[in-house]
């Protein structure tokens, strides 16, 4: 088919959150990706070339040559398929979160940092990430390039915060220079996890409600080092350690 540029400039607008709201849809790419989320996202339409070998479960589907995969494509190198998603509607469950381990992010802003947190959650078994308004949108394009499929396992919810905390009723644990070493500290295999923004850290309304503030500490401790540690490298730190009392 020949595609249309209104067609190119619909998707090219998926990459606007304001856009994407009033949508409700989001854009996914390359093969591995779309094939995840396939089987748990409503895919609204999906454009693909002669060398993709996925499904076509889409509401439309269209047969595009390679070289108008990159005219719809913000990748530096396309894989053969884009698929726009519808955004879903997932019901937070505050009596099914007491009995889990959840991660919350404080202002995370960085696209990388945010699809890397949410793998990450995914990996330790964390089904899901709350997130301070203010926190970058997990359906921006990077973002869901940066999860390489995890979303399909991982819920993503928007909340106040602090106020969500006090009313959660779980320990809660944030990351602080100031904080106790986190391999002495008690740890409890149900409780919120909070990261903090790159620059500032977790906000101190949401110390208030905290439980328990740990520290990574460095090696040796106390010794010279480097200022901090990205907030994605924090996060699995902090994670595995949780993990590990469990096993």
């Amino acid at each position: 088919m020949i595609l249309s540029k209104a067609k190119i400039k619909w998707v090219h607008q998926l990459s606007q959150k304001k856009f994407r709201k009033t949508e409700g849809l989001f854009v996914a790419e390359g093969d591995k990706m779309v094939k995840d989320l396939l089987d748990h996202f409503v895919c609204r339409t999906l454009f693909y070339t002669d060398q993709y070998d996925g499904k076509l479960t889409a509401c439309e589907s269209y047969l595009v040559t390679y070289q108008d995969l990159c005219k719809l494509s913000r990748l530096e190198t396309p894989q053969h398929v884009l698929a726009v998603f519808e955004i879903p509607e997932h019901t937070l469950d505050v009596s099914a979160l007491r009995a889990q381990l959840v991660l919350a992010l404080d202002g995370i802003q960085d696209a990388g940092n945010m699809g890397t947190i949410i793998r990450l959650a995914d990996w330790f078994g964390i089904s899901t990430v709350l997130c301070a308004h203010g926190t970058v949108d997990v359906y921006n394009p990077k973002v869901v390039q940066a999860t390489m499929g995890a979303l399909a396992r991982v819920q993503v919810h928007y909340v106040a915060l602090p106020s969500f905390l006090t009313e959660l009723a779980l320990p809660v644990y944030v990351t602080a220079l100031d904080g106790k070493n986190l391999y002495e500290a008690p740890l409890t295999p149900n409780g919120v996890i909070v990261m903090g923004n790159e620059g500032n850290g977790v906000s101190d309304a949401v110390k208030a409600v905290a439980t328990s503030t740990l520290l990574i500490p460095n090696f040796p401790v106390g010794s010279p080092t480097t200022e901090s540690l990205n907030v994605g490298v924090a996060t699995a730190v902090v994670c595995a350690e949780f993990r590990r009392r469990q096993l």
